[in-house]
């Protein structure tokens, strides 16, 4: 019987479809095993080779889990808003909405072809407006909601309005915006509406701010700071400035310290813990005051050496603090406007990763040292940034690197405070013995003490206290963007009101133009019907606002990380229109069991879905405070790209073995026209690159050879491998084999399609190992082969080892082949360890073995030690040392039965020729020794 993988995979992939194989209960006496794979955007691109790696990974999981006798839920959907399709809307005019629905019937038909056991029933869609509905309604729960800093949790506003209608809010302790005003029950009480929603929004975890953020003009949006590379947009490459907007912001502060606690509990890769950890940026010092010469205003620094302050030279600003333009003198107006503009320009994370440039401008300004009474220049810098801790810094040129070159290139006078102190890094790492000079009476105080007699003397004189500081800043939640999420808000009288709930969604409007209006709305202001009348509680025309029943909506739209962050728990209960997910549901999944996905995603999408999880905990919704126990970053693979080398300033284009000494400039082809032998269709690639048509080629022998190098396996790189292609070559089963073939599931890997042949080999061998199966004892060897890769691939899957699980394969079938093994009671359990990995050949292979069934409920095989125990040892028999032959004997005979069974062996005899030995040396179990 021939091997016709084609056959066999349509048949099962059609079976697994209609009989919903890998359809997950709510409500099953089994225990719940929940497995995950980050959702795929659905690019117009389809799947490469590389996107897999993870979704097989888990598959495999998955799989083995129901074999192990768990109820498994392995749900797939899609995050399918996103700029790249409101881009592509931009250009040709087609609706997101089409070009998103035909990249998920062209993933689907990839995933499908794959055979993932993913339960389809469950499929969501972030761009759905029964899926956004929820996420709209979660955006509701934060603005109703305020984090009380007592009970360390978010509480409804309606607990917070309470204690202002009785007490006001002096003791109130609460995580709020730094100017909220102070006020009592009674001024609450006389308060507008208007005023007390003023009020309220400083609280709510979600609310309106002016925000510093990354406004992109060519793409008419906010970009979050993952969207910017080398200081444009990811997509496009176009210029990103800094800007202030009125931007919906959700207050993730507020959780800073439970979300560094979180990573203690959780089962996550060390790196990514790190990464949140650095992200959230936690540190411990003081908050001190400096007041502004001249100008009625101070200037709040956070530092965590405030014990170095009487070593303070000089102040610097970040270009957009709100001070700068209020205290900057006339002659230096110029040039700090100047600064700022161009400041405007670079990224934050530029400004963050360039410690190389010192770059200042001084306003003319001063401050006034809290204690000395000294001038303090105020300078500002792009090295500051706004966003983290105060956006000024104290800078303390005789402690801190940056800040004495930045005083040495303006020339700014540096006071010594640790003249005759030992300032080396291994000095000051021992913060016990570090001592201060030259500064008052903090002369020769150790570090701790220092620290708390500076802090103690601050709150004296009312210029600072002690305070815990976190660079974590709130998320910013708005887009200019059509696609994707619309707030459920409307304004009236300039302030939000929500959509009552019942009232969901606020769809999508229809809009003409996908861009920002003339007058710089969002794409949403290009909308005619988009007003929300209340008394109807629907969307009406525009024409019809009245701001008395009729009143604008909100032109923004929510982030991408919206709809993501809380998928997971969605998929609990996907077609539930009633509740996000009914308390049956969450309560018998709880959370995610394992996860796997990129660690690209390490300080956006997974942080801000452990800080929704813990909201919702807060609020009663879900069972766990952290939504995922295990998670796993798996590496990447990568492509093999091919470069032809253009030189420059001519139309000459040579090939790799000519470049030497030649001004070239490598160009990326698409390795589908360059051959094994890394030999480029010349003819091929002209038509593909136009701009080469008239270009020559300079050949070696006759052909051009392309450079090779190993890159991210990327369409803009044209090192991408289609699994199409290599389903329809070698089947699903190889590809996946091969994934994980390729090394551990964490670390990167080349990908080498040459590689596949070696496993759609075995499984041919594993198919024909199958040609003849009765129900015969098994042998020994049988037995033993069979239970040692039971253990083994049972560990290497619980150890996410699928690498090596895959070269045991290869040995098994190897040795069955060798024992001409036809025992059904050997292949029925090996086609049951298989499954996970190679799910439809097994299924093939079980059907041949007699079941009607599925594979997928199949018991897995249990391990006996028993097969692996030996009975017996096969002995070198040696003679004066010399080894002359092998005897087996069994493990539980005495020395004395050993020595008298060697002496009377045939062999032995022939030996000695008669002779007595002097001696006979025996060690049980190993080795038997006759000396002559």
């Amino acid at each position: 019987m021939n091997y016709d993988f084609r056959e066999i995979e349509a048949k099962w992939q059609k079976y697994w479809a209609e009989n919903e194989t890998f359809k997950a209960s709510n409500d099953s006496d089994k225990p719940k095993f929940y497995a995950l794979s980050m959702f795929p955007y659905p690019s117009g691109a389809g799947l490469h080779v590389g996107h897999p790696l993870g979704y097989i990974a888990t598959d495999i999981y998955s799989r083995y889990k129901r074999h192990k006798g768990f109820n498994v839920l392995h749900p797939m959907g899609y995050d399918s808003f996103g700029l790249p399709a409101e881009q592509y809307a931009i250009q040709t005019g087609q609706h997101p909405a089409i070009t998103t629905e035909n990249n998920i019937n062209r993933y689907r038909e990839q995933l499908d072809q794959l055979g993932f056991s993913f339960d389809w029933s469950r499929e969501v869609r972030t761009s759905n407006p029964q899926y956004y509905k929820w996420t709209q309604w979660i955006f509701i729960q934060l603005f109703n909601a305020w984090y009380n800093n007592n009970s360390n949790k978010a509480e409804n506003i309606s607990s917070l309005v309470s204690i202002f209608e009785k007490e006001g809010n002096t003791n109130v302790e609460a995580t709020c915006d730094d100017d909220t005003p102070s006020f009592s029950a009674d001024d609450w009480n006389g308060y507008s509406d208007k005023e007390k929603q003023e009020i309220l929004l400083k609280y709510r975890l979600t609310y309106l701010a002016d925000t510093e953020v990354n406004w992109c003009p060519a793409l008419g949006t906010v970009l979050a700071n993952d969207e910017i590379v080398n200081g444009v947009s990811e997509r496009g490459g176009h210029p990103v400035v800094r800007k202030k907007m009125t931007q919906w912001s959700m207050r993730i502060t507020a959780y800073a310290q439970r979300l560094l606690d979180g990573l203690d509990k959780i089962d996550w890769p060390q790196p990514l813990k790190d990464s949140q950890t650095n992200w959230i940026g936690r540190s411990v010092g003081a908050s001190v005051t400096f007041n502004v010469k001249g100008v009625d205003d101070t200037i709040e620094v956070f530092t965590t050496r405030p014990d170095t302050i009487f070593g303070v030279s000089f102040m610097t600003l970040a270009p957009e603090h709100e001070l700068v333009a209020k205290i900057t003198t006339p002659e230096q107006k110029a040039e700090v406007e100047a600064y700022v503009e161009a400041t405007a320009k670079r990224s934050e994370r530029d400004r963050m990763a360039d410690v190389k440039t010192i770059s200042g401008v001084f306003t003319g300004a001063y401050a006034e040292h809290p204690f000395t009474k000294e001038p303090i220049p105020i300078w500002i810098g792009d090295y500051v940034l706004a966003s983290y801790g105060t956006g000024a810094v104290m800078a303390v040129p005789c402690g801190d690197q940056r800040d004495y070159d930045f005083a040495k290139h303006y020339n700014i006078a540096i006071p010594n405070i640790f003249e005759g102190v030992d300032i080396s890094e291994e000095a000051f790492a021992d913060k016990e013995t570090t001592v201060i000079a030259n500064s008052d009476f903090l002369n020769g105080l150790p570090y701790k003490d220092a620290m708390k007699k500076i802090i103690d003397e601050l709150e004296k004189i009312g210029h600072g206290e002690g305070k815990v500081n976190y660079r974590l800043r709130d998320a910013v939640f708005s887009r200019q963007r059509y696609w994707g999420e619309p707030f459920p808000v409307y304004y009236v009288d300039g302030m939000p009101q929500m959509i009552d709930l019942e009232h969901l969604p606020l769809e999508l409007p229809e809009v003409e133009k996908y861009l920002p209006t003339e007058t710089g709305e969002p794409p949403l202001g290009n909308a005619t019907t988009w007003a929300w009348d209340r008394l109807k509680a629907e969307v009406v025309s525009n024409e019809l606002i009245d701001n008395e029943n009729v009143f604008p909506l909100e032109l923004n739209t929510m982030p991408g990380w919206a709809g993501s962050s809380q998928y997971f728990n969605r998929y609990m209960d996907p077609r539930n229109d009633d509740t996000i997910f009914s308390p049956e549901a969450i309560n018998y999944w709880q959370d995610v069991d394992l996860y796997i996905g990129g660690s690209e995603h390490a300080t956006g999408h997974l942080l801000y879905s452990r800080f929704w999880q813990k909201f919702m905990f807060d609020m009663g919704y879900v069972p766990k405070d952290e939504f995922a126990q295990k998670l796993i970053n798996q590496g990447m693979i990568t492509g093999t790209s091919a470069f032809v080398y253009r030189e420059l300033d001519s139309n000459k284009v040579y090939s790799k073995g000519l470049i030497k000494d030649k001004n070239v400039v490598p160009i990326h082809a698409d390795v589908s026209l360059v051959n094994a032998s890394d030999e480029l269709d010349v003819e091929a690639f002209k038509e593909w690159q136009p701009e080469y048509k008239d270009a020559e080629f300079i050949l070696e022998d006759g052909e051009y050879i392309v450079g090779r190098e190993v890159e991210k396996m990327s369409k803009s790189k044209y090192n991408v491998v289609n699994p199409d292609a290599i389903c329809e070559e070698y089947g699903a089963d190889s590809l996946r084999l091969y994934e994980m073939f390729l090394g551990p599931l964490e670390q990167s890997k080349p990908w080498n399609t040459a590689g596949i042949t070696g496993v759609h080999s075995f499984l041919k061998k594993l198919w024909k190992l199958y040609t003849t199966i009765e129900d015969k004892e098994p042998t020994a060897d049988n037995l033993k082969t069979l239970h040692k890769t039971i253990k083994k691939v049972e560990e290497d899957i619980e150890n996410f080892s699928f690498n090596t699980s895959v070269s045991t394969f290869m040995i098994c079938v190897n040795e069955l082949t060798s024992q001409k093994c036809i025992s059904k009671a050997i292949l029925e359990p090996l086609a049951i360890l298989v499954s996970p990995y190679a799910p439809h050949i097994a299924e093939e292979l079980w059907s041949r073995l007699g079941h009607s069934e599925s594979i997928a409920e199949a018991p897995f095989p249990k391990f006996e030690e028993k097969y692996l125990v030996e009975s017996s040892k096969e002995y070198p028999i040696s003679f004066n040392g010399k080894m002359r032959f092998k005897l087996e004997l069994p493990l539980d005979m005495s020395k004395d039965d050993i020595e008298a069974a060697v002496l009377a062996h045939e062999k032995t005899q022939a030996q000695l020729e008669g002779r007595t030995p002097k001696k006979v040396i025996v060690v049980p179990g190993k080795i038997v020794n006759i000396v002559g």
